[in-house]
């Protein structure tokens, strides 16, 4: 089959191609950012174009004439509020149209667990309220709500939530992590440390996208959390991380959350920190989803743990520190600029 995918040169995207390409699929791909993986570029069917742009997405799907179109384009948290709105919300409704007139099977949207904002209960289950944190957040819940108005039109639009994914080309704010394991230095974080807080990694979620392409409209026509299925706290989790970087470093709690909390959002109101509301508000308290759905009607079944997928994704980033090092910008494809953090380290 031909598979379509929105946002192919970031990391998702580029995780997908590969992924899809060693089932012998054919992909095509557009995104604002050239395409410029040697290893697949000259196997991919590229145009450069923004989903903002709605008669670039007609175009580009009737040329293309996919089976399957996959929506991973999105601005992420640290986009400016405008482009966060015009991409997540418009972006998403040109994709959906364009795949409607193209007449494709159907049309997967990767949303985010960020519709669920700060939960004060777990495990998150898919009919569970949703409230969107901060810009991001709040078009993730539109955007679904966007996707539910074009299956009422008949297309098949599964909707897939998936925890913060990380593996191979996994950069953004888990390169500030990385950065100081690899240097040796310890790693603070907000709380105690002993909350269950789930990730997930970037070939389960390409699974789990397959799956739904693939698997009967009846039964991926739906809304899944995909997740770990094994994770443990994030004190230990990332402790896993520093004792394969192999420097004896040790992850620092900071017990009293409040008042970290406090001093982040100082930092983040003066642009001194990358760190987040939904980063920060939520990295000492649980965070899970119920895969359960996933696992019964699709079949899911994810291969790696919490540690599994951190340590592949610092390997990686090891491997690869030559081809990015002093780089920095706001998507997940490179690292993110650590702010006051690159004094801070000296401290630990």
């Amino acid at each position: 089959m031909k598979y379509a995918i929105t946002g192919i040169s970031g990391f998702l995207g580029i995780n997908l191609v590969r992924y899809l390409l060693n089932k012998g699929h054919a992909v095509a791909g557009c995104d604002i950012v050239d395409f410029d993986y040697e290893d697949c570029k000259d196997k991919v069917s590229f145009t450069k174009a923004d989903i903002r742009d709605a008669a670039a997405m007609d175009r580009w799907l009737a040329a293309e004439k996919p089976d399957m179109v996959v929506h991973t384009a999105a601005a992420l948290p640290l986009y400016k509020k405008e482009d966060i709105y015009s991409t997540d919300l418009d972006g998403t409704r040109n994709v959906l149209e364009a795949t409607h007139k193209a007449g494709a099977q159907r049309m997967i949207h990767i949303s985010s667990t960020a519709v669920y904002g700060i939960p004060d209960h777990h495990p998150l289950l898919e009919d569970d309220q949703l409230h969107g944190v901060g810009p991001y957040g709040i078009c993730k819940v539109e955007a679904e709500e966007i996707c539910k108005q074009y299956r009422a039109k008949g297309m098949c639009v599964p909707i897939i939530r998936p925890k913060s994914f990380i593996g191979p080309e996994r950069l953004g704010v888990f390169a500030l992590f990385y950065d100081w394991a690899y240097t040796g230095h310890n790693f603070p974080i907000v709380g105690n440390g002993n909350n269950p807080y789930q990730y997930l990694d970037v070939e389960d979620l390409c699974e789990a996208i397959y799956l739904c392409a693939t698997l009967p409209c009846e039964k991926t026509n739906d809304t899944f959390n995909i997740g770990a299925k094994v994770f443990g706290t994030m004190k230990n989790d990332f402790q896993a991380v520093l004792d394969h970087a192999g420097h004896g470093k040790k992850i620092i709690p900071f017990p009293i959350a409040g008042l970290a909390v406090f001093i982040l959002r100082i930092l983040e109101a003066f642009k001194l920190s990358p760190l987040y509301k939904w980063v920060y508000e939520t990295a000492y308290k649980e965070s899970f989803v119920g895969i359960e759905k996933a696992e019964r009607i699709l079949g899911y079944a994810p291969k790696f743990s919490n540690k599994d997928a951190l340590i592949r994704n610092y390997d990686w980033y090891v491997a690869n520190l030559s081809k990015f090092k002093g780089q920095s910008g706001v998507s997940h494809r490179v690292p993110w600029d650590q702010g006051i953090w690159k004094i801070v380290k000296a401290l630990f």
